[in-house]
């Protein structure tokens, strides 16, 4: 049985297989259960640890195969231009509103990670690891390696605050009162990247969109000051 286990999580697509299934069930189980920790990437990502603790796969070897799930990052993260597009007038409309909002986002962001380095004395290296928490893994992982972070730790923080944003952004948004859909949209999409703009798009059209937009902007925003940010550490 073990000599079986081992040879089928060796193969090239085991680790995308079991992440598809994975996911599949936290769909289902979302679908049946309206409740905010019935989420679906969040019990995907425990279903795959225990699968993975259960039959002693080493993480190295499930991601000889998981690691092509990345390489759809990109695309997909383009691919939320399509509902922008369809907005564009809206986007015109509230044009300063959302160039404040997500700059307001990142600075946030910044100084909350600033500002978690200095009262727990941590080096650089961590604070170069965390900066890109918020952005979306594609454009996160590149800033990290650039700036001297440690890649894989920032993936999971980025994993972590996205699932986070995805579970809390709508209880977040009805706590503090938040009707505006262009104001929902931006929020979720800078603090939460695409994990979040998933729960945007179920929340509406303009949500997503906007979303999606400030996901693309954050991102490109953070590429730009991490290394001056990091270089004033």
């Amino acid at each position: 049985m073990n000599s079986f286990i081992t040879t089928l999580s060796s193969t090239l697509f085991f680790g995308v297989a079991i992440s598809l299934v994975c996911y599949g069930i936290g769909a289902y189980i979302g679908k049946k259960i309206k409740f905010p920790l019935a989420n679906p990437l969040l019990i995907a990502a425990i279903l795959l640890i225990v699968i993975l603790k259960v039959l002693d796969i080493k993480y190295a070897t499930y991601m000889v195969g998981a690691q092509y799930i990345s390489y759809l990052l990109t695309p997909a993260t383009v691919c939320l231009a399509v509902p922008l597009y369809e907005k564009l007038q809206l986007l015109r409309d509230n044009l300063v509103a959302v160039v404040v909002g997500i700059l307001t986002g990142i600075i946030i962001s910044a100084v909350t990670v600033w500002g978690t380095c200095v009262i727990f004395t941590l080096d650089e290296g961590i604070f170069a690891t965390m900066l890109p928490k918020s952005i979306t893994t594609a454009i996160g992982m590149a800033v990290s390696e650039e700036t001297g972070g440690v890649v894989n730790i920032t993936v999971a923080m980025i994993a972590i605050t996205g699932i986070t944003g995805n579970v809390i952004a709508d209880i977040v948004l009805k706590l503090f009162r938040v009707k505006e859909p262009v104001a929902k949209g931006i929020a979720i999409g800078t603090s939460a990247h695409v994990m979040g703009t998933s729960k945007a798009i179920e929340l509406g059209e303009i949500e997503g969109a906007m979303s999606g937009l400030a996901v693309a902007v954050a991102g490109l925003i953070t590429v730009l000051i991490a290394p001056v940010l990091v270089g004033m550490y």
